[in-house]
């Protein structure tokens, strides 16, 4: 589980709720979404998904998308869900510093913050542009270089978090889109991972979304704009029964399942 829930979006911020149409995008289509020469991979809402980042990936769920973690897996990995007909997200941590990733000693010490409450993560100083750029390019060219769809960048709420920084809102925005740009730099499509006070400012800069724990904290209807916009909402609940967070989901036309909070093989979808 890698949700950490920011006071700001306690604020529940109306613009979002303004923002949202009734649209629909006409289905999940046989790839999983549309993409037309030179566009990056749209996910359309509705399309089941698989969400495992613990160990290299299980292929056997019979799904259109999986999200997994980009540095436990391999471009053979990959390459077998290509084979599946499978879209793939890569998993890759932007907003913390992991004493777990080959990468770990490229970040200079003055951009690690405080302990984020996950074993060997410290939060990044996301003001600090010139010198955590050319390290996220090199992890988004290793999604690339291994054959994934999209990105699911995660941590990119830190402004709302105790990080050790003065972070701001403002700080926050020109981050999640320097992410964005780089994203789609390389073709890749990129989700945008809970964040939900800023999704009136960044929708436009996001394929889909990737969410933790809407039903639990009521936060669902949020994410609408993302689907009236025929982007996928890709939302995990860990601790809601189906019976209870499904009916929202399927209404909402959310890509909804129950997962335990180590993410691993086993899911319960709506």
């Amino acid at each position: 589980m890698r949700r950490l829930f920011p006071a700001v979006v306690a604020v529940a911020l109306l613009a979002v709720l303004a923002a949202c149409s009734g649209g629909d995008d006409g289905g999940d289509g046989g790839d999983g979404g549309d993409r037309t020469a030179g566009a990056v991979w749209q996910p359309r809402p509705g399309l089941a998904w698989q969400w495992q980042l613990d160990g290299r990936v299980d292929p056997s769920v019979d799904v259109p998308v999986y999200d997994i973690d980009g540095f436990e897996n391999s471009a053979a990995d990959v390459a077998r869900l290509h084979r599946d007909g499978r879209k793939v997200i890569c998993y890759v941590n932007v907003g913390a510093w992991e004493d777990f990733r080959p990468d770990r000693d490229d970040f200079p010490r003055s951009v690690l913050g405080e302990p984020n409450g996950w074993r060997g993560e410290r939060w990044l100083d996301i003001r600090r542009l010139s010198v955590l750029r050319p390290l996220m390019e090199r992890r988004f060219d290793m999604c690339r270089d291994k054959g994934f769809d999209a990105v699911e960048p995660d941590l990119v709420e830190g402004y709302g978090n105790d990080t050790g920084f003065p972070l701001t809102a403002r700080d926050q925005l020109r981050y999640n889109r320097m992410i964005a740009d780089i994203a789609h730099e390389r073709g890749l499509a990129v989700g945008l991972k809970n964040d939900l006070a800023q999704i009136p400012q960044l929708l436009d800069d996001f394929d889909f979304a990737v969410n933790e724990e809407c039903a639990q904290y009521g936060e669902c209807a949020l994410l609408e704009p993302f689907v009236a916009s025929g982007k996928a909402v890709f939302h995990v609940e860990y601790a809601e029964p189906p019976a209870r967070f499904c009916p929202v989901a399927r209404e909402l036309r959310l890509s909804s399942m129950l997962k335990k909070p180590e993410l691993d093989v086993w899911r319960k979808p709506c």
